[in-house]
């Protein structure tokens, strides 16, 4: 993620200090602001900045509003009828579902880029497993703003992104960050974060729920916490008073888990600049080669099918694919393909913003079965690559590099 730090941020990131990167499970949850408007207002930016709502037209309930309208009192699942009370004069506008699928997957690629486990909760929301990743792409704030910065550049919307030792902890946090922000709650930090936040904040607490604690005396996380089960028990039965309790406490057992197992393997990167120099993109692919080789190998997974993707200054999009005869996660041949794809574009002198290499047909590493030639060598650039993966693995991501990689661009 080169040119991370240069991008210009609407938002600075609000971090409880932390000063190392904790060794216990890290977990990301990023959420789309108002997803289906967002959506919306890249087809109308004559609306930005005033209230819109989607759905509910002519009748039916909201599906999403602007921030501004949300000010007005409009929620999602409102009835129509009542948030045109509430905001007569806002624009409705009918839902697109294709268009809010199609942002989707593209998020949902820009997620895969930087961790190897992502959970899809729906279209707007995601859990990323972020544990094996620091040491690839640096700090789970530094991950967390390059994704912010990649979906506001390419899709032209907005996230909120909560990092935390648990998926509870994650998602409050992003609740928190809303709008467009970023929080991190390092591991000891949960309880100084989590207890000043009223009751309603937590993740799975209702209306209903909030209610019956309020009608307890409790009002806060913190006193919810110090409230012993059984005051608890006889409200909500022993199973929900005791996830209360743990939750209150920032306790979650709960890992992050695919919906759907993922069958490929890519990294895309976006230009600090656009850029027409082939030598530049040729380094980037290399890059990304480079990053999508070593998640294989951590994966112990192996891959045919390589494709690139290139993104061009207009916003237009080529991709192109080739399939070897035998599967491999070694980052040279991986780049040998995708370097091959990029010089049949003839896209020379084009510009360019954004470049990715992704690898599909992943197999199993241990039901390969690779036949040896007497022509081999005792060591090759297998064994090259997995000394590189420990180092990187024990000394962080800057401890080997292959010095054309460390040219800026």
């Amino acid at each position: 993620m080169g040119d991370m730090s240069d991008r210009n941020r609407r938002n600075s990131a609000a971090r409880i200090p932390a000063a190392r990167i904790p060794a216990t499970r890290i977990v990301m949850h990023v959420d789309m602001d108002a997803f289906y408007a967002s959506v919306e207002l890249r087809r109308r930016p004559d609306l930005r900045g005033k209230a819109v709502i989607v759905g509910g037209s002519p009748r039916g309930v909201v599906l999403s509003a602007t921030y501004e309208a949300r000010a007005k009192g409009v929620r999602s699942g409102m009835p129509s009828a009542e948030a045109r009370r509430l905001a007569p004069n806002a624009t409705f506008l009918s839902p697109d579902f294709d268009s809010y699928s199609a942002v989707s997957k593209a998020i949902v690629a820009v997620f895969r880029s930087v961790a190897a486990v992502v959970e899809s909760v729906s279209i707007d929301e995601a859990f990323l497993d972020l544990t094996g990743a620091v040491r690839m792409f640096g700090s789970p704030a530094e991950i967390g703003e390059y994704v912010r910065a990649v979906v506001s550049d390419e899709q032209q919307i907005t996230c909120s992104v909560g990092i935390g030792p648990t998926k509870f902890i994650a998602k409050v946090a992003s609740r928190a960050a809303k709008p467009d922000g970023l929080i991190e709650v390092p591991p000891d930090q949960v309880v100084a974060f989590l207890h000043p936040l009223p009751v309603e904040a937590m993740w799975g607490v209702g209306d209903v729920t909030a209610q019956k604690l309020h009608r307890l005396g409790i009002f806060t996380v913190g006193e919810l916490a110090h409230t012993p089960r059984a005051s608890l028990r006889s409200t909500f039965g022993p199973h929900a008073s005791g996830m209360l309790s743990e939750l209150a406490w920032g306790r979650d057992r709960r890992r992050v888990t695919p919906m759907e197992p993922e069958h490929s393997v890519g990294s895309q990167e976006t230009f600090s600049r656009d850029t027409n120099d082939a030598d530049t993109v040729r380094r980037e692919l290399l890059r990304m080669a480079d990053r999508t080789a070593r998640r294989m190998r951590k994966q112990r997974m192996l891959g045919r099918t390589i494709s690139i993707s290139v993104r061009f200054a207009d916003f237009t999009e080529l991709t192109r694919s080739t399939t070897m005869h035998a599967p491999t996660d070694v980052t040279d041949e991986i780049y040998a393909q995708a370097l091959q794809l990029y010089e049949r574009l003839g896209v020379e002198g084009a510009r360019i913003r954004r470049v990715g290499v992704r690898v599909e047909q992943l197999i199993d590493r241990q039901r390969v079965y690779w036949q040896p030639q007497l022509t081999d060598p005792e060591r090759g650039w297998r064994e090259a690559d997995l000394a590189v993966d420990a180092a990187v693995g024990k000394f962080g991501p800057r401890a080997v590099q292959r010095a054309v990689l460390t040219r800026r661009f």
